[in-house]
């Protein structure tokens, strides 16, 4: 059983909790443009599942079938607990690979993108882990490990990571030295020097500190979190797409036939040394760190949450309707448009431009839904009607007063 979808409204209050702390103790720890583009990632990770067709369970099946030892009782406590650490053991591999390996980081960077941390940042996650990270579970099933006991575990998990993204919470005492926690994972996110790829673990820190990859919050050293190339931009697509992006300019400008290959699965950060002279990339003075941080007006501010509730909205209207595959694409594209879109607005562009865009956008949902193929019920009609007349509010208040949804100019 996926437990996750039960945690959801849990998520939703405790970053509503998160925040008003913050508020209260005058250590806010959230900004609503790194926010939104947090959780409009976390939205893609789970409508992925409507457009991908992963291989994960076909290879599953058939390493059940043909190489698995006899199968555990489900029904026996031991066998739970062994799912738990195993599950745990085999997520710190490709945790840690996800770092060290360029085709792995990938995948995960998204996740590690904010320069907040907070917990939204937890629900900052990857739609393109599906590709690779099946195969370090592969071991769960050869050991006679049941599926449902492995989605189960796993589901717990992610649920338990959830917490430990916040800056609020201190050391935990004797727990720092067993359990995953917000101070061992701070570390994690952080871009430090001395911090950089430690504490893989993510119930159990006991892996970090069995294979050398443990490091201690120092009290001295405050992590700045992030990434080491900055992605600057709240696009989501290119959140998820980026280091693909470089690594396959990189394949293709360099003239070594063997780097061309290596490319892919180098250590993180390796590059060909040819393209890396022809093509250097930013990197982050942490010195002279400064977050990504356009200015937001509240009526933009008030759209982008808009966006996050229509989206958020979408997502369980396609986990509850059983659309055919065809109706499900559509609807995905819609909703990756819709976020792509927003986050040109947070970014501070062009208005007048971006209005076009958004006008260009609705009129492609509107066509959509009346796609002889699509199988969309009255009821999502009605929520599109909505949707549509409350983008369209924001459109024309955009054109009356245009200075309030672009970049403001700094102080």
């Amino acid at each position: 059983m996926n437990l996750v979808v039960y945690a959801v409204p849990f998520f939703i209050l405790a970053i509503l909790v998160e925040w008003w702390y913050g508020l209260a103790h005058r250590r806010n720890t959230y900004r609503l443009n790194d926010s939104v583009s947090s959780l409009f990632l976390g939205v893609l990770s789970q409508a992925r599942r409507f457009v991908t067709l992963g291989v994960g369970g076909y290879v599953y099946y058939l390493v059940t079938q043909y190489f698995s030892l006899p199968l555990l009782d489900a029904r026996h406590w031991s066998t739970w607990l062994l799912a738990l650490l195993l599950y745990d053991f085999c997520y710190y591999w490709l945790h840690r690979l996800g770092h060290e390996r360029s085709i792995l980081w990938a995948a995960h960077v998204a996740h590690h993108q904010s320069e907040d941390y907070n917990l939204t940042t937890a629900l900052r996650q990857t739609s393109t882990g599906f590709l690779l990270g099946w195969i370090f579970y592969i071991p769960m099933y050869m050991l006679g490990i049941p599926a449902e006991v492995v989605v189960t575990v796993g589901s717990i998990n992610l649920i338990y990571q959830f917490w430990v993204h916040s800056e609020h919470i201190p050391r935990l005492g004797w727990i720092e030295w067993i359990f995953g926690t917000a101070s061992n994972h701070r570390v994690h996110h952080a871009q430090n020097d001395i911090y950089l790829d430690r504490n893989y673990g993510g119930m159990f820190i006991v892996w970090d500190r069995l294979f050398g990859t443990f490091q201690e919050e120092l009290d001295e050293e405050r992590p700045i979190y992030g990434i080491r190339g900055p992605l600057r931009s709240w696009n989501p697509v290119k959140a998820l797409t980026h280091i693909y992006v470089d690594m396959a300019r990189d394949c293709w400008h360099t003239a070594d036939w063997r780097d061309k290959l290596r490319v892919w699965v180098a250590r993180t950060g390796w590059r060909p040394a040819d393209v890396a002279a022809r093509f250097p990339r930013e990197k982050n003075d942490l010195a002279q760190f400064h977050k990504f941080d356009p200015p937001t007006s509240p009526a933009l501010g008030a759209y982008a949450l808009f966006q996050l509730v229509a989206a958020v909205v979408l997502l369980n209207v396609m986990q509850q309707a059983g659309f055919s595959y065809f109706s499900g694409l559509l609807l995905w594209a819609q909703l990756v448009a819709g976020m792509v879109t927003t986050a040109l607005w947070l970014e501070g562009g062009d208005p007048a431009r971006l209005a076009r865009w958004e006008g260009v956008r609705l009129a492609s949902l509107g066509l959509m839904l009346l796609f002889p193929r699509a199988d969309f019920g009255t009821g999502l009609l009605v929520a599109v009607a909505v949707y549509v007349a409350g983008c369209l509010l924001f459109l024309s208040s955009s054109r009356r007063r245009p200075q309030e949804y672009g970049a403001e100019p700094q102080a």
